[in-house]
């Protein structure tokens, strides 16, 4: 009985983690999370959205409309110049000010190459 009990928790679990990516980038989700091109690597990366919006404190990095998940910016995880997942949307005047949109938004690894459809 315990080793059928076993068997059957096992099938669920990695029924589970196999689900959890197609879960996370949208397909079947009511609520997909963004996910965010990085024009420096070629590579796309889901995320969380965790805190909106924080305080204009500290480094930010600029996050566009655009690239072939509908959000870009030019770095992403391992890149120089990459700040965490600390964004900030710009309100059309190019400039950094209490206007902007500023959250954060942590970049979940492995990248991707996205899908060019």
């Amino acid at each position: 009985m315990k080793r059928k009990t076993l068997l059957i928790l096992s099938v669920f679990i990695l029924s589970l983690i196999m689900a959890i990516p197609a879960f996370a980038r949208g397909e079947g989700n009511p609520h997909p999370q963004p996910v965010i091109y990085v024009t420096g690597q070629g590579l796309a990366y889901d995320s969380i959205v965790t805190a909106d919006p924080v305080p204009m404190e500290g480094p930010f990095q600029k996050l566009e409309h655009g690239g072939p998940t509908g959000l870009q910016t030019e770095f992403g995880p391992g890149d120089q110049g990459f700040v965490g997942g600390r964004w900030w949307l710009d309100d059309g005047d190019g400039i950094m000010g209490p206007e902007d949109h500023f959250f954060v938004c942590p970049l979940l690894g492995p990248g991707f190459v996205p899908d060019p459809s």
